[in-house]
């Protein structure tokens, strides 16, 4: 995350905010993907996938302890790599920490394998 005034979030960033698919009232941890400096709308839309405490469902992708660079969630959480999202800056309440980059090019692998 850059330490400007408005705060351009980056690849591997964990955010949290709002939830387009329940509502204004309702928010959940983001896994921010592309955020590319040269892209259409830098700093103003991210890709990102959701994060979700549950277990039950297959092809969750694991967070491991030493997998945050820094920060964290309050429970134990997964990728999800099909709830796949574009957010923008307004949606984001903080951000939640960070995440290393092998972790972020394996959601990314199998975000890829979801669409294929």
């Amino acid at each position: 995350m850059s330490d400007e005034e408005t705060p351009i979030f980056e690849r591997g960033d964990v955010v949290y905010g709002g939830d387009p698919f329940n509502g204004e009232e309702d928010a959940r941890p983001w896994l921010i993907l592309s955020n590319h400096e040269g892209r259409p709308f830098h700093g103003e839309q991210y890709i990102a996938l959701t994060l979700t405490s549950k277990s039950w469902m297959d092809g969750l992708i694991d967070i491991p302890g030493e997998s945050w660079l820094r920060g964290g969630t309050p429970d134990e959480s997964r990728i999800v790599p099909w709830g796949v999202q574009s957010i923008d800056p307004e949606d984001i309440d903080f951000w939640q920490g960070r995440l290393d980059s092998a972790l972020v090019d394996e959601a990314v692998a199998a975000l890829v394998e979801e669409l294929q």
